[in-house]
C-alpha cells in the first residue's frame, strides 16, 4: 500500500516538473539570432552564405554571417550584433567599385 506522505511527494514533483517545464518553454520563445557578434569556433548553426552547416564552424571573430542565440533584445545592444546576417564589408567594397565601373 502507498502512503498518504508518498503520493503527496510525487504529486508535489509532478506539478514542480510541470512549472519547470513551462518556464523552459517559455525561455526558448523569448530567444534570437544574433548575426556579427560570434567569437571564431562558437557560432550557434549555418552560417547565413550557407558554406557550412554546424556549429563551431566560424573561422573568424565578428564574421556577420555567422550567429549565435542570445536573449531577446539582446543583439542590437551588442557592439557589431544585427538581427540580420551583415555584408562584409570587402563584398560591399567590391559591389561598389562594380557600380562605379558600370
Amino acid at each position: 500500500m502507498v502512503s498518504k506522505k508518498t503520493v503527496n511527494t510525487l504529486l508535489a514533483s509532478a506539478v514542480a516538473l510541470t512549472i519547470a517545464g513551462g518556464a523552459h518553454t517559455a525561455q526558448a520563445a523569448e530567444k534570437e539570432k544574433c548575426y556579427g557578434v560570434v567569437k571564431a569556433g562558437h557560432n550557434d548553426c549555418a552560417n547565413a552564405a550557407k558554406t557550412h552547416s554546424c556549429a563551431g564552424h566560424a573561422t573568424v571573430d565578428g564574421d556577420g554571417g555567422e550567429w549565435v542565440t542570445v536573449p531577446e533584445g539582446l543583439c542590437e545592444k551588442l557592439v557589431g550584433g544585427s538581427l540580420e546576417p551583415i555584408e562584409a564589408e570587402a563584398d560591399a567594397d567590391a559591389d561598389m567599385s562594380e557600380e562605379k565601373d558600370g
